[in-house]
Formats: structure tokens, C-alpha cells, sequence
């Protein structure tokens, strides 16, 4: 997770103030329900993925997490709306990157860039095809994503834990 430090800082300070001994529910919120840059780099080192496969996987967490934040209403559309129109025939090779993006204005852009390496005797080439999948304007949308890192039960729990020590930091 990357994040905007300076507009996170005069968030955290304008809200808190001051820093607490260790990161705190309120304090994930905020980062959650704000309008802050964040960007969320998902490297690829499983190589028979397909594109179907993270868009039903990653579909049903964030289905879960609109849900929550959405008082129980499932919006299946919405949360489908992230891998865009991407082809479900991509295969993402090992070292495939998916970047997904909160921009101001509660817009969640994903980005795919899929690095193709073919070694020989002689010959090895790079293919970087870096590409705006989807671009959705949602609030909805984008908090739910960020509470898929930052919420009660997190994707990656080790991930949120650093942010947190990070966040403090910013202090």
C-alpha cells in the first residue's frame, strides 16, 4: 500500500491532533472514509492465474465488504465493475502486477500491467502492456476497498499492522 504521507499527515492531524500509543479502529476509519490517495500494488507470483480467477476471487471480498459498509445490501455490479471489461483470457504470468488506485474524488481506477520475459541463447525481451482496465466513481466503492485492507478483518493483517506503524509515524 502506497499512500499520499503529506495529505494523510493534515488529515490525521486535523481529526486527532495528536498521536495515540498504537494504531486504533478510528484511526483506520478515517483513512478509510477519506478522500486520500491510496494505491494498492497486488504482484503476481502464482503463474496460472487468469484474469477470471482475481476477478471472482477479488470480487467476493469486496462484495463483502460493500455489503458491510452498505448495511447489509449486497451490489454485486458494483463490486464487479473493478477488473472492468478486461478479457477473462489474460493470463497473469509471474510478476503480473495489478495496481488499483483510490484518486481524489472517490474514483478507483485499476491499472494491469502484465510483464511477459522469454529467455534463450541469446534473445530475452520485456513486455510491459500497462493499461486503465477500469475507472469507476463510486464512495461507496472506494471505501469498501480500502476496509478490504484497512477494516476488521483484513486481506493481509501484517500489511494493515505496518500501515497503522506508519500512519503514527506521520506524527
Amino acid at each position: 500500500m502506497y499512500a499520499d504521507n503529506e495529505k494523510l499527515k493534515d488529515l490525521l492531524k486535523s481529526k486527532i491532533g495528536k498521536a495515540p500509543e498504537k494504531p486504533t479502529k478510528e484511526l483506520y476509519q478515517m483513512v478509510i472514509d477519506s478522500d486520500v490517495e491510496i494505491v494498492v500494488r497486488l504482484v503476481i507470483v502464482y503463474s496460472s492465474l487468469t484474469i477470471s480467477m482475481v476477478r471472482k476471487n477479488f470480487g467476493e471480498g469486496l462484495g463483502a465488504s460493500i455489503k458491510k459498509l452498505n448495511g447489509g445490501k449486497k451490489n454485486d455490479e458494483l463490486a464487479n465493475k473493478v477488473m472492468g471489461q478486461a478479457s477473462d483470457d489474460i493470463k497473469l504470468t509471474s510478476g503480473s502486477l495489478i495496481e488499483i488506485s483510490r484518486l481524489p474524488g472517490f474514483v478507483l481506477e485499476t491499472k494491469g500491467e502484465c510483464l511477459k520475459v522469454k529467455l534463450g541463447m541469446i534473445m530475452q525481451w520485456n513486455e510491459v502492456m500497462g493499461e486503465v482496465i477500469s475507472k469507476v466513481e463510486s464512495e461507496l466503492l472506494c471505501r469498501a476497498y480500502i476496509n478490504m485492507y484497512l477494516g476488521d478483518d483484513p486481506l493481509d493483517k501484517d500489511a494493515k499492522d505496518k500501515f497503522g506503524i506508519s500512519l503514527i509515524s506521520l506524527f
